[in-house]
């Protein structure tokens, strides 16, 4: 298979399995380099998931004014960072596009106009956690920027129109943080979690499993400590796609279940 042909991949498969999600708590870009527990945790859901026929993935780091999807056949490897060793600058993860893909996302979404892109590429929101899924870079990435002009609901409601992408092999990545609060890094203790960032963290997952999807939504009225865990919301609207996309009855777990530097945590989600 060229690289043309994965770029352009069909996805009008008869596929009767419905592939899982993930939201995935990214941290730092230094877990693209690095071997740790998040990274053997991330590997380890890759061995369980159904392979997937491309990846469509809301990442923190693309917020743009509108909505944009990825449409070019060969994205870039974004570097979207400052400060970090060099050896970091020069990971590549030369994964395909998908430009069918992108079109298809274009029409699904009926609630505000979706536009193609032809100059971002993978942010390390996605090539970062991704390249430890499939570190041969074979399946085709896609982005969805997360558009800052719509509020919390809007990205949920969104959410539910890509539904019909799961049937046909898509795994859709939502890529942020539950608590990231990069002002009050605790940088002297990177294996635990302020207070604060703990109980917000475990007031999300309470929710998450309630299916009070509502109160997620309306984060902000959650009290001190989740207004502490979310200071901006570009981190937390990729759980919000996720958490749109479930069906009523759907299996859910949690992995790399984990706080650190004190207002960060890695806690990442799997529906189905």
């Amino acid at each position: 298979m060229t690289l043309n042909d994965l770029s352009n991949l069909n996805l009008n498969r008869d596929n009767s399995v419905v592939m899982p999600m993930l939201f995935v708590g990214h941290g730092s870009p230094m877990n693209a380099i690095e071997e740790n527990e998040f990274v053997t945790g991330w590997r380890n859901q890759a061995t369980t998931l159904p392979r997937p026929s491309a990846i469509l993935c809301i990442s923190a780091h693309w917020e743009t004014r509108g909505t944009y999807v990825t449409a070019m056949a060969k994205p870039q490897t974004i570097h979207d960072f400052g400060g970090f060793p060099c050896e970091l600058y020069q990971v590549q993860y030369p994964a395909p596009g998908n430009p069918g893909l992108a079109n298809e996302v274009t029409k699904l979404i009926t609630g505000t106009p979706v536009f193609p892109d032809e100059k971002w590429g993978l942010d390390h929101g996605t090539w970062s956690v991704i390249k430890h899924f499939y570190p041969e870079a074979d399946i085709p990435v896609v982005q969805l920027s997360v558009n800052y002009l719509m509020s919390p609901r809007h990205h949920y409601e969104l959410a539910k129109e890509l539904a019909i992408l799961r049937s046909k092999g898509v795994l859709i990545v939502g890529s942020g943080n539950i608590v990231h609060n990069l002002r009050v890094l605790n940088w002297s203790n990177p294996n635990e979690g302020y207070d604060w960032a703990i109980n917000a963290n475990e007031k999300v997952k309470s929710l998450i499993l309630k299916n009070d999807y509502t109160s997620l939504i309306d984060y902000s009225s959650l009290g001190n400590d989740v207004k502490m865990a979310i200071p901006t919301a570009e981190h937390f609207l990729p759980l919000l796609y996720i958490l749109g996309l479930k069906k009523e009855n759907e299996e859910l777990s949690f992995f790399n279940d984990k706080a650190v530097y004190g207002s960060l945590s890695m806690t990442s989600v799997r529906v189905g």
